[in-house]
């Protein structure tokens, strides 16, 4: 762990943690948690030996994971067992909820919907915080409403609609994550701030076992959330080890969300001539972006037809799950010749000329019966669809698609935005 920063004032504190300012750098945080837990607006408080170094694991593991993925996070790093550093936001008052399973609360609310009911996609809520009034549901309208200036940005519709889709994609991707620990996540809660020195909008706060439902299997007597304190009858010391040891489980696997669950996927890329080595590098670029391992190759189908096949033989024989691109203009035989000899999906990429790009493309798109290569004329879009194909069976790779999906529809707001203030 990093040696201890001065320390500031104290900034806020809440039920669960507290946030401190750093003396020498105010665009950043100390956030330390503590070891209290509580239920029903603190109408139930109870201290447990231990919460806070949970806590501060499985946040930081959380932040993480959606961090590789690709989510904008105010976290920074892990500082010691019970607390880590973050860019210092200003905090949007709302809890950002997503819910794949009907229960709790929402049931309350809506008589009448049985509980267990799957929503698809996963049903967004929004509640102002606030103690006082047990924090009442608040629709977009309300929110836009009320012209929040925090740090300098005012929330409106293009930030609450970011907010949203920012809270569905991180929902996605940890129900994704939980599915290989055949854990089934429920609902949970997020919240976001304007960060100081950027003012971008950033995922915030802490993600811990205070924040979701998490039922193994799908089962909802084996839950392993904070809800199995909420549901005690009577608190005593042996109630509480079983929070606790709940606490622990959640911990020991979340650190097993960000290891790949099998056999890491991979792309070869086989060109025709090694002058179309500037699209495999293309191609390279682009899948690396997604964390998949790439591999360039040169083998003509048929100038050497037996290299070709030995090559794919190659990769066929370790197990690896694989993608070939085949990158191979003019008469296109490389991509239907390693299609009609392999098992694994092909990828025709091939280069178009400027003479006979048009004539060309044609001997990737017309296949003999029992020949199924796709043909993807763009380097990068080649490369996002091998990533479609591995991400079937490797939930960060999966992980990674959905963000750049976000990061995709928040850049064209952004331009949007900036577009129609000019009109």
């Amino acid at each position: 762990m990093e040696s201890e920063p001065k320390l500031g004032v104290q900034l806020a504190e809440g039920k669960t943690k507290v946030v401190m300012e750093i003396a020498d750098d105010p665009t950043r945080v100390l956030i330390r948690s503590k070891d209290q837990i509580t239920a029903f607006n603190m109408v139930r408080c109870d201290q447990l030996e231990g919460k806070a170094s949970l806590s501060t694991k499985t946040t930081s593991c959380v932040f993480k994971l959606l961090q590789e993925a690709g989510i904008k996070t105010a976290f920074e790093h892990r500082h010691n067992d019970v607390a880590f550093m973050a860019k210092r936001c200003t905090m949007v008052p709302i809890e950002w909820v997503c819910r794949r399973v009907a229960t709790g609360s929402f049931l309350k609310r809506n008589p009448g919907v049985v509980e267990g009911y799957r929503f698809s996609p996963p049903k967004l809520e929004t509640f102002l915080k606030d103690d006082a009034n047990n924090d009442p549901q608040w629709s977009t309208e309300q929110i836009i409403a009320k012209g929040l200036s925090l740090a300098g940005r005012t929330i409106g519709r293009a930030e609450v609609d970011l907010m949203l889709e920012t809270t569905a994609a991180i929902f996605d991707i940890l129900e994704k994550m939980w599915t290989t620990q055949d854990c089934c996540l429920v609902d949970m809660k997020v919240e976001f701030g304007v960060c100081k020195s950027s003012k971008e909008i950033l995922l915030a706060d802490v993600i811990d076992n205070d924040s979701w439902r998490l039922w193994p299997a799908g089962d909802r007597t084996q839950q392993k959330d904070k809800q199995v304190y909420r549901d005690l009858k009577e608190v005593t010391p042996e109630s509480l080890k079983v929070v606790k040891k709940n606490f622990e489980w959640v911990a020991e696997r979340v650190e097993l969300l960000l290891q790949p669950t099998g056999a890491k996927g991979r792309v070869v890329v086989i060109m025709g001539s090694a002058s179309d080595e500037h699209l495999g590098q293309r191609l390279h670029k682009a899948i690396g972006a997604y964390g998949v391992p790439c591999h360039l190759r040169v083998s003509s189908a048929h100038k050497g037809p037996d290299q070709t096949l030995s090559m794919k033989n190659q990769y066929e024989s370790d197990g690896v799950p694989t993608v070939f691109v085949a990158i191979a203009g003019r008469s296109n035989g490389l991509g239907p010749v390693l299609s009609g000899n392999t098992a694994y999906p092909v990828i025709n990429c091939p280069p178009l000329s400027p003479e006979w790009g048009a004539q060309d493309v044609w001997s990737s798109l017309r296949m003999p019966t029992g020949i199924g290569c796709t043909t993807v004329l763009s380097p990068e879009a080649a490369a996002l669809a091998a990533a479609q194909i591995l991400a079937l069976n490797e939930p960060l790779i999966w992980s990674r698609l959905r963000a750049q999906r976000l990061n995709t529809w928040a850049a064209l707001q952004v331009a949007d935005c900036a577009l129609s203030k000019q009109v």
